[in-house]
C-alpha cells in the first residue's frame, strides 16, 4: 500500500517512532531551556557564579551551612541583563557557625571546615542598611544555604557554576557548526558543481587541512588569535568545515547530473541560482547529518581546550574548566568534583549522536 503524504510529514511520523532519537531531542530541548534560564535557576545568581567562600571548599553535595551577607553599594542593572549575564553583586557572604545578638550589633564566629573554633567578629548595626534592630539583621541577611552538588575548590555552588557552564557547551556547538556550515558548504558546492582545476584547488587545501591533528590546529588558531571567548568559536568552526566540504562536494558530484539541473541550465539559469535553488535544497540530508555529529565534536574539543586552560577564561564557567580545576581530586578521595562535569559532558555529546543516528534512519529514503 503506497504511503501517503509530503515527505517531511513521513520523516516526522518515522521520527516519533524512534525512541532514542525523541529521547535525545527531548533532553537537548531540556539543556537549551536551562541554559536559556541559567541565572534564574542557579542559586548564586552572581555573574560567571562567581560567589567564593574559601572556609567551605571542596564540600560533599549536600552540604548545608548558615551564611551571613554583608551589604555593599547597589549597582544599578535592569532585571533582563541580570537574567541573562547574572547579577553584578559586590556583597560578600561569610560563612558562619553560630552568632549572637548584641545590642547594636551582631557578634559571629566564622565557620571552619576542620572543626577548631573560628574567628569571631562583630559588625555593627550601622553595616546593615535597611535594618532597623537585630532581629531585622537577623531575618534579612542570615539564611542557611544547601549546596545540592556541593562546593568546588574555591568554595563556590557547582550547581550554579555547572547550570551557567551548559551556556558554553551550547554556544561552542551553534556557533562552531554554523562556520562550518558556512565555509564547508560554499566550497564543497563550488569545487563539486564546477570542478576542474578550482575542484583540484580546494581539495588540496581540504586535503592539507584534513592532514594536520584537530587539536593540533584549533590550538595554534586559538594562540595566534589570542584566549578568549569567541576566539574558541572561531577557532573551533575553522576546523570542522572539511567534513561538511567533502561530503557536499561527493552530493553535488552527483546531483549535478540529474535531468532537472541541466533543464535549468537549459532555460539559461546562472550558476550560483542553480546550486542555490536546485542542488543545495536536494543534498540537505546528509549535511543535517553531520551537523549533530560536528555539535558533538565541537563541545569536545571545547571541553579538551578548556582543560588545557585555553579555552574559556576563568572565571567564567566551562565543564572541561571545571574538570580542569579538580581532575586532582579524583584521587584525594572527592571524585564527585570531576566526575559530575565528565557525566554532563559525556550526557550532551551522547545526545547528540543519538540524535544524529535518529535522523540518519528517518531520512534514509532506502528504508
Amino acid at each position: 500500500m503506497p504511503q501517503s503524504g509530503s515527505l517531511g510529514t513521513q520523516a516526522l511520523q518515522k521520527f516519533k517512532k524512534n525512541f532514542w532519537g525523541v529521547f535525545s531531542l527531548s533532553f537537548l530541548l531540556i539543556c537549551v531551556g536551562i541554559a536559556f534560564f541559567a541565572y534564574a535557576l542557579a542559586p548564586d545568581n552572581s555573574e560567571n557564579a562567581n560567589q567564593m567562600h574559601l572556609s567551605i571548599h571542596s564540600k560533599a553535595p549536600g552540604f548545608e551551612v548558615t551564611m551571613l551577607t554583608l551589604p555593599s553599594e547597589r549597582i544599578d542593572q535592569n532585571g533582563l541583563a541580570v537574567f541573562f549575564m547574572g547579577r553584578k553583586s559586590t556583597a560578600t557572604e561569610v560563612p558562619i557557625a553560630s552568632y549572637q545578638k548584641k545590642e547594636n550589633a551582631i557578634e559571629i564566629t566564622e565557620y571552619t571546615s576542620d572543626g577548631a573554633e573560628g574567628l569571631t567578629k562583630a559588625y555593627p548595626l550601622s553595616l546593615f542598611k535597611g535594618a532597623s534592630s537585630i532581629d531585622a539583621v537577623v531575618q534579612e541577611y542570615i539564611s542557611k544555604k544547601k549546596f545540592i552538588l556541593g562546593t568546588d575548590k574555591y568554595g563556590r555552588d557547582l550547581l550554579s557554576r555547572m547550570l551557567v557552564g551548559i551556556r558554553i557547551s551550547l554556544a561552542i556547538g551553534f556557533i562552531a557548526v554554523f562556520i562550518s556550515l558556512l565555509i564547508g558548504v560554499t566550497l564543497g558546492a563550488i569545487a563539486g558543481y564546477f570542478g576542474g582545476k578550482i575542484d583540484a584547488a580546494i581539495m588540496w587545501l581540504i586535503n592539507v587541512t584534513w592532514s594536520i591533528p584537530t587539536l593540533l590546529l584549533v590550538i595554534a588558531i586559538t594562540l595566534a588569535l589570542g584566549k578568549g571567548f569567541w576566539q574558541v568559536f572561531i577557532a573551533v568552526g575553522l576546523t570542522m568545515w572539511v567534513e561538511v566540504a567533502r561530503v557536499v562536494r561527493g552530493q553535488v558530484l552527483g546531483v549535478k547530473q540529474m535531468q532537472y539541473v541541466t533543464a535549468a541550465k537549459a532555460l539559461g539559469y546562472d550558476h550560483w541560482r542553480i546550486i542555490r535553488h536546485h542542488i543545495l535544497p536536494n543534498i540537505l540530508t546528509p549535511v543535517i547529518i553531520i551537523s549533530a555529529a560536528n555539535f558533538a565534536s565541537a563541545i569536545l574539543i571545547e571541553s579538551g581546550l578548556s582543560f588545557l586552560g585555553i579555552g574559556a577564561q576563568p572565571p567564567m564557567p566551562s565543564w572541561g574548566g571545571i574538570i580542569k580545576d579538580h581532575y586532582s581530586y579524583i584521587i584525594l578521595g572527592k571524585p564527585y568534583l570531576a566526575i559530575i562535569p565528565g557525566l554532563a559532558i559525556m550526557s550532551l555529546v551522547t545526545a547528540f549522536m543519538l540524535l544524529g543516528n535518529a535522523l540518519r534512519d528517518v531520512l534514509d529514503v532506502k528504508n
